[in-house]
């Protein structure tokens, strides 16, 4: 076929708001590919992977059966599809991650050995890396000004999806075998599934959301990060919504998506910060190395009924309420002094949502080595939080079977309670150490 095009599948497993997708299909013919890329599925862990297995099944089905799967390295794949259909362009959404960003560049170099285009266009964000910029042309390293910037900025409206393709049927290798550890379930996958899920949360739950999402038992939460993860839903879709709002829940909302496009900047700006700590004076702050204390708050038995929770739901979900992710990311370290780092892989390795910027990134925030320069304030009490956010022990009692007996207030500093444990730290001994650490670590750099 003299026109024929290559639609190569990433972070946007989805048909409608699609603008990579649209300008593929102007061809005469297209081949939806998806690369299963073993530098990526072998670190992701055993939630990310089924849950992506689900996606592609989903996409799958929503074009009749056509999709492409392939295993191997994209730099090879890539190219070798493209030359099998006779494609004289590969179109993708543009990847901004630090891996995404130099595999493309390399899959670029080798299509164009052959005379073929890697055509990029749109983005998972609403405003791509790089955009926002203040009145010097510099990049903000703080949320606020960021996300007013941000909002300024404005970004395109949704497209819909293409009217009429030509898929081209070639052989894949097929979607991989991938089951979830036993316990977990996630929400189900699909471009469909995220649309009904957004169009819940939207007429039911939305006028909810800035009184009540910080409440983990309020059901006001939104529950889009695994979709949006997965570029099953766009965050333009959602923001084409929202300014139809003028609540004030609608605005914060909007807020909660502007920090997921900050700190996919921040990521592409410093992309050494996905592994080291953003701001450097960080790396000679005092960690303990993981042990018992990190298995126990690794299997939601450290006798903080809110952190055992937040743990429990991590493997019982795939996700983590927000407010929650970070109280357990607090105790890890601040209260168990253990490096960032440790409890990032983690989360990585159970969540569905699993996205590197939002997920190194919001630990950076927590230990005080990223974008907020104000760690002392950060020391979450654990039993306070949990009073305040779950004061009806609803939360804990979903998560923590051994406290289901156990009535408000009591549930979140429950005393002699069979089969579940004590404290295994005293929090007010542990902040005094977190916060002479990192005065240590203030007066450091004051001499430098």
């Amino acid at each position: 076929m003299a026109n024929t095009a290559v639609m190569w599948f990433r972070r946007d497993l989805r048909l409608a708001d699609n603008p990579a997708l649209l300008a593929a299909c102007e061809a005469d013919g297209v081949v939806p590919l998806f690369v299963v890329d073993p530098a990526l599925w072998g670190p992701a862990g055993a939630v990310r992977r089924t849950y992506l297995a689900g996606s592609l099944t989903a996409l799958d089905a929503s074009m009749g059966g056509v999709l492409v799967v392939r295993h191997g390295d994209p730099r090879e794949v890539v190219p070798a599809v493209a030359a099998e259909v006779g494609a004289d362009r590969v179109h993708v959404a543009a990847d901004f991650a630090p891996y995404g960003a130099r595999r493309d560049a390399e899959v670029e170099e080798a299509l164009g050995r052959a005379d073929v285009g890697l055509a990029r266009l749109g983005s998972p964000y609403a405003v791509a890396p790089g955009r926002v910029r203040n009145g010097s042309g510099e990049a903000y390293r703080v949320y606020s000004p960021f996300s007013r910037a941000w909002a300024e900025h404005g970004w395109r409206g949704p497209v819909g999806p293409p009217r009429s393709t030509r898929w081209l049927r070639v052989d894949g290798d097929g979607i991989p075998d991938a089951a979830y550890p036993d316990g977990t379930e996630p929400p189900t996958p699909g471009e469909q599934a995220a649309l009904a899920a957004w169009a819940d949360f939207r007429d039911h739950r939305l006028d909810r959301y800035g009184d009540e999402r910080d409440q983990p038992a309020s059901g006001a939460s939104s529950e889009m990060s695994t979709y949006l993860r997965w570029g099953e839903i766009h965050p333009r879709t959602m923001l084409a919504d929202l300014a139809r709002r003028r609540s004030d829940s609608a605005a914060k909302y909007r807020k909660e998506l502007a920090w997921r496009e900050f700190y996919a900047d921040v990521l592409w700006r410093h992309p050494e910060s996905a592994r080291a700590d953003l701001r450097p004076e960080y790396a000679e702050l005092q960690y303990d190395d993981p042990g018992t204390l990190f298995e126990a708050w690794k299997e939601g038995r450290t006798g903080f009924p809110i952190v055992d929770a937040g743990m429990r739901q991590l493997r019982g979900q795939g996700r983590i309420h927000n407010r929650v992710r970070m109280i357990v990311a607090s105790f890890l370290v601040k209260d168990l002094h253990v490096w960032w780092r440790h409890g990032a892989r983690h989360f990585m390795e159970w969540l569905a949502d699993g996205d590197l910027a939002s997920n190194q990134h919001g630990w950076q925030w927590v230990a005080g080595s990223g974008t907020d320069p104000a760690p002392y304030f950060r020391v979450f009490n654990p039993t306070t939080q949990g009073r305040k956010f779950d004061p009806d022990g609803a939360y804990v009692r979903r998560w923590v079977p051994e406290l289901r007996d156990v009535p408000a207030p009591e549930v979140h500093e429950p005393v002699g309670v069979p089969g579940y444990p004590a404290p295994i730290v005293d929090h007010a001994a542990e902040r005094k150490e977190a916060l002479a650490r990192y005065d240590r670590i203030k007066a450091a750099a004051a001499g430098r």
